[in-house]
């Protein structure tokens, strides 16, 4: 039969001192001595004493968990992305409660809901691709839960994130494909519902208009990021009067949907297409069809910068609430990485 946990309260009576005593002791109040504290210490240790956290965060206020809500764990970029988050949350003392969206937002209404109910301190966010309207956002601030989004940002003002220059990616990934002789570059981009679909497209014309080519919006196909809707896409693009003998992906996996399709209506990936795509995943370096070049949006640097806003907010919080003004609004520079491998024949 297991045993009840030892109190401060048995504690106390067996030292014959008040809880509150105790209480500081083990906490190293000033006001207790240096002898009571260490005669609290060593009876706590030898009874196995285990502090009750729920108490101390009834007391404090504060659960000192964190919640993260990402659209799919089993893609690569989130994945580094909470291995940041985890690491900055253990050194900073927090735990984290991890929630997947799926890419639906009422998945996402819901787990907002849940999360606000579990009494986690503050969230980390990356939206569903589906997420049209934000109210769900705005009820946390009835309840004081700070946000920070991450990666994928909705279009809302007066909100803390952190995300990638998608903007300056396109720019380079088009320069990149103008400088190896392609002329005319589609994009298969993401969801309209995604700021990072309207920065990739920016890019994109930017840097058309830079190398003074017209900009053609046929040579623009969105599409909802299944593979079902890429390969449409591709066949939108390869019936296209302009056929393009370069493309842009909103992501790796996207371009990998691309490939395929493309390997199946027989293309020569070398010598008609080539593709240009983002998130540089360790897995495409071991591909015999790999992109000749991948957009890094740094997922780890982007979860270690948001779990630091998200906890200094938690800390700024525990003060006085006029000392968070100002929102935080990280921008984390991408960076165009040719492929190692070279594109099979």
């Amino acid at each position: 039969m297991t045993s009840k946990p030892v109190t401060i309260k048995q504690i106390a009576e067996i030292l014959k001192i008040s809880v509150s005593s105790v209480s500081r002791a083990l906490h190293d109040h000033p006001s207790i001595g240096l002898t009571t504290r260490a005669k609290v210490k060593k009876l706590a240790g030898e009874l196995n004493y285990d502090p009750n956290q729920t108490a101390i965060s009834f007391q404090k206020g504060k659960t000192y968990t964190i919640g993260v809500i990402l659209p799919e764990l089993s893609e690569a970029f989130f994945s580094a992305a909470i291995s940041a988050i985890e690491d900055t949350a253990y050194k900073r003392n927090y735990t984290i409660l991890l929630a997947q969206s799926h890419d639906e937002q009422e998945k996402e209404k819901q787990l907002i809901e849940k999360m606000k109910n579990h009494r986690v301190d503050g969230l980390l966010i990356s939206v569903a691709k589906t997420t049209s309207s934000f109210e769900h956002f705005d009820m946390l601030k009835r309840y004081n839960i700070p946000i920070v989004f991450f990666d994928r940002i909705p279009p809302i003002k007066n909100i803390h994130y952190v995300a990638c220059n998608m903007e300056t990616g396109s720019i380079e990934a088009v320069n990149y494909l103008l400088q190896k002789g392609h002329r005319s570059i589609g994009m298969i981009n993401g969801p309209s519902t995604l700021a990072a679909s309207g920065e990739r497209k920016e890019g994109y014309i930017k840097a058309m208009i830079k190398n003074r080519l017209k900009f053609d919006p046929s040579l623009v196909v969105s599409c909802d990021l299944t593979e079902q809707d890429t390969q449409a896409a591709l066949d939108t693009l390869l019936a296209n009067k302009r056929r393009p003998t370069a493309i842009v992906t909103f992501n790796d996996y996207i371009y990998l949907y691309s490939i395929k399709h493309a390997r199946n209506l027989k293309i020569n990936i070398e010598s008609e297409l080539q593709f240009v795509s983002y998130a540089n995943l360790p897995i495409i370096n071991y591909m015999d069809y790999a992109p000749v070049a991948s957009v890094e949006q740094f997922p780890y640097l982007q979860g270690q910068k948001a779990a630091d806003i998200l906890i200094d907010l938690l800390n700024a919080k525990s003060g006085s609430p006029d000392e968070v003004q100002a929102y935080y609004k990280v921008i984390v520079e991408s960076q165009l990485v040719e492929s190692k491998k070279k594109v099979a024949k």
